[in-house]
This record gives structure tokens, C-alpha cells and sequence, in this order.
């Protein structure tokens, strides 16, 4: 620096220039603007349907046999789904025999029988009503 800088510097006038920044401050408020009223109404309905029951008979045929056992009775025995009950009878004579009369052949069958049936069913209905609010709107 010469001695002309040295008067530059003492014949200058400082500034200031202000440095501005804005800002920003958001506040929310919550306002009501409405109301909702909600009903629900049940209907009940009726329908029918098909529904399956089963249910067993048994079917008892008497087969005479009329045969005489010198041993003990038999025993009930199985052919396939049938059962087979020996029925016997002691008959008196100078000797007594066990005589086979008759056998019983037991078939059990399922039966399958649809009906109908009627039966309540409900379903509900949603029904929503707006109601204005009487506040004025503050924005």
C-alpha cells in the first residue's frame, strides 16, 4: 500500500447495508364443517334350502332253515353288511337235538332324503345422512 492507498482509505465512508430474511409462521386451527349421521337397518329375509338327512332302516328277512345241529348254537357271523342271527328252538323227543329254524339275514341301509327347510337370513343396510354444520366457515 502506497501513501495514495492510505488516503483512499480514510476519505471513504463505510455503509452498512441490512441483510432481510423472511420468515414464515403457519398455525392450523381445526373447524368442524359438517356432521354425518349414520343408521343401519336390519332386514331379515327368509330362503329355503335343500338340506340332506340321513336316517337307517333295517330290513329283517326270515329264511326257514329247519335243520337239526348236534352242536352247540352258532355264533351271529357276517356276509358282507348283512348280519345273520341263527334262531333256535328245542324240540322234546327221545333224543334231544338242536334244531336250526330259521336265519336271519339283517341288511342295514342308509337313506338319503333331502327336505326343505326355510330359515331367517339377516343382512344389514348402512344409511349415512351429511347434516350441515350452522357455524359459519371461518376462512
Amino acid at each position: 500500500m502506497g501513501p495514495q492507498d492510505e488516503t483512499l482509505h480514510t476519505d471513504r465512508e463505510e455503509r452498512v447495508i441490512p441483510v432481510i430474511e423472511e420468515q414464515v409462521h403457519v398455525n392450523k386451527k381445526v373447524v368442524e364443517s359438517g356432521k354425518v349421521r349414520i343408521s343401519k337397518n336390519v332386514h331379515e329375509d327368509e330362503v329355503l334350502i335343500n338340506v340332506p338327512i340321513v336316517h337307517e332302516e333295517v330290513d329283517v328277512q326270515r329264511i326257514p332253515i329247519n335243520q337239526y345241529v348236534d352242536q352247540a348254537p352258532p355264533a351271529v357271523r357276517y356276509e358282507g353288511d348283512k348280519m345273520i342271527v341263527t334262531v333256535l328252538r328245542e324240540e322234546l323227543v327221545l333224543v334231544k337235538r338242536i334244531k336250526v329254524v330259521e336265519e336271519l339275514h339283517i341288511i342295514n341301509r342308509k337313506i338319503e332324503d333331502h327336505t326343505t327347510q326355510p330359515i331367517n337370513l339377516r343382512r344389514e343396510e348402512i344409511n349415512i345422512e351429511r347434516v350441515q354444520n350452522d357455524e359459519p366457515d371461518p376462512r
